[in-house]
């Protein structure tokens, strides 16, 4: 959703209703997963994907129809083998999409939804999915504040305790409740999709190297600084646009950087006087991801001076170095392809094995995206 979510605020601003797809659960191995989006708008124009191919046809029809009587729908798609020509996932899982009308009369909050998205600003949209409430229904959850209403008092202020509380964590799913709210009761079906800021990826060592994970940074949403105490190699123009770029000593940037449970470091310096400062101060602190370049013998070299600064093994064991997985990479886009595939790996507890030697669900259960 966040992907498409220009797109969808502009067609909104404009007044040009459209219609919404958006994966809502799933199960085994489905290529998406909870708030992934497809929306048809304007001449026809899609935006987006549900599935990576396998229904996205017949998700354009059902958006074209909800866009013609302003009902939204509740469609499951699953795998079928009876009818070669049936609409289905090839992949063997299930997955069960909302499609709904889009527009400043039928979805007063979508706007400023789009808005907080764009602004970095956390928010959570609520929508009824199934049940004696209005589908299709939206409310939208700031920490501060909410917009719009999913049909009682009651509802809204369960489901606005429980966005907020989703919203610490950016978990997106759905959940159940009463007709007025009620936690013990599952009539009413609500979709909260939480927004929450994008993680920091903070690259330190302004090397062709940097320039290639930072790329590859951005491409998977993170908000990408590269630092470096050197302003001849700091220098904006030797970074993809929208990658800031800080001209400073490394431990003395990360000392003044909040830090959090989603923020990857990655140490590219590989120099004692610049990495074991930075590297005493990273994993002292909250963070995702640290990893550190550099060969072996350097590795052994900067453990050593880390134990003599008094990081226990506990804290060194948070330490990927050598950074990234085996792939037996040269260039700095192949050293950047490894680090990510480590980064992606550790967040969602991947081996790192090829699919050809592993066995079960491909797409780990529980899997959202965020």
């Amino acid at each position: 959703m966040r992907e498409i979510l220009p797109a969808l605020g502009r067609w909104y601003a404009e007044g040009e209703p459209f219609g919404l797809a958006t994966v809502v659960s799933v199960s085994r191995s489905a290529p998406r997963g909870p708030g992934a989006a497809m929306a048809v708008g304007p001449d026809d124009e899609v935006v987006g994907s549900v599935s990576g191919g396998c229904v996205e046809g017949a998700v354009f029809e059902l958006a074209k129809e909800v866009l013609a009587d302003g009902e939204a729908r509740l469609q499951t798609f699953g795998y079928s083998d009876e009818d070669a020509f049936a609409v289905g996932l090839t992949c063997g899982g299930e997955i069960t999409l909302l499609v709904r009308p889009v527009s400043p009369s039928a979805d007063t909050v979508f706007g400023a939804v789009a808005d907080s998205v764009a602004g970095h600003r956390p928010v959570t949209a609520a929508t009824v999915v199934d049940g004696p409430a209005p589908r299709g229904a939206a409310l939208a959850v700031w920490t501060d504040r909410v917009s719009g209403s999913l049909g009682s008092p009651g509802l809204d202020a369960a489901v606005t305790a429980d966005a907020r509380g989703g919203l610490a964590q950016g978990a997106t799913g759905l959940r159940h409740y009463g007709p007025q709210g009620q936690r013990r009761e599952d009539e009413v079906s609500v979709f909260l999709h939480s927004f929450a800021p994008p993680p920091r990826m903070l690259v330190f060592g302004a090397i062709d190297y940097a320039a290639a994970v930072a790329r590859i940074g951005d491409f998977l949403g993170y908000r990408v600084t590269v630092c470096d105490a050197r302003p001849v190699f700091a220098t904006p123009k030797r970074f993809p646009g929208g990658v800031e770029v800080v001209v400073d000593w490394p431990h003395r940037y990360l000392d003044r950087t909040e830090t959090d449970a989603r923020t990857v470091i990655c140490v590219l310096t590989h120099d004692p006087k610049f990495d074991v400062p930075l590297l005493e101060l990273a994993l002292r602190r909250p963070a995702a991801y640290i990893g550190a370049m550099g060969s072996r013998r350097t590795h052994d070299d900067r453990v050593k001076r880390l134990r003599e600064a008094g990081l226990d093994e506990q804290r060194l064991a948070r330490l990927r170095s050598p950074v990234g997985l085996d792939l037996g990479a040269r260039t700095p886009e192949e050293v950047a392809v490894s680090v990510a595939a480590e980064i992606v790996a550790l967040r969602w507890g991947g081996s790192g094995a090829p699919l050809t030697a592993t066995a079960g669900a491909i797409h780990p259960a529980g899997a959202a995206t965020v």
